[in-house]
């Protein structure tokens, strides 16, 4: 690969273009423990670069996985060709429907599980299944409908515990568990379902 990486740690997160392979976002992290490359359906290639990492590091590193990559692509590319027949086949989503059964829903959960939570809005979202404000206001995606039921209470419980835990720390995963059996499981099995295809 010919192009320029200063040794300083980078701060910002950048994209290369790899000869055979295409665009990689090099992404600096505060959470990464290490170099991690990841190829993510209709998201691309990413590697996650450490505090501390140089840019040098990080491209030496990505040369030394490039057959990894070049293994792997056409198997993200054929999952991306899967999940986007099958998102075709699905009925389209009636906003006035998918209002009214999460709403309900979420209303049911939080009295379950004794949460509250200030308001909630559904809308036709490009990134997010799902978040909760520093308010307590949750926002829910229409797309969820689209999902299995499980994967829906998953999201709608995942949010009403933002109104407690702030964020996705050690504390917030034991707590989501003891409300959703396998819920790092279920996380795994959403990401089969890009937003950007349903």
């Amino acid at each position: 690969m010919k192009y320029l990486l200063r040794s300083a740690p980078p701060r910002q997160p950048f994209t290369i273009e790899v000869a055979g392979v295409g665009s990689v976002l090099m992404a600096p992290s505060g959470r990464a423990k290490r170099l991690i490359l990841s190829i993510r359906p209709f998201k691309g290639i990413r590697l996650a670069i450490p505090v501390g990492v140089s840019r040098q590091e990080a491209e030496d590193f990505l040369n030394a996985k490039l057959s990894w990559l070049t293994d792997h692509l056409p198997r993200v590319k054929q999952m991306e060709a899967k999940l986007t027949a099958q998102a075709q086949q699905l009925p389209p989503i009636d906003k006035a429907n998918a209002r009214q059964q999460l709403s309900q829903r979420l209303t049911e959960l939080a009295a379950k599980y004794d949460f509250a939570y200030n308001r909630v809005t559904i809308r036709n979202q490009k990134s997010r299944w799902g978040s909760c404000s520093a308010t307590n206001n949750i926002s829910l995606n229409m797309k969820l409908m689209a999902l299995p039921a499980e994967l829906i209470d998953y999201v709608l419980l995942h949010e009403l515990l933002h109104t407690r835990i702030k964020n996705h720390g050690p504390s917030f995963w034991a707590e989501l568990e003891l409300l959703v059996a396998g819920a790092k499981q279920k996380r795994q099995r959403l990401k089969a379902f890009p937003l950007a295809v349903i």
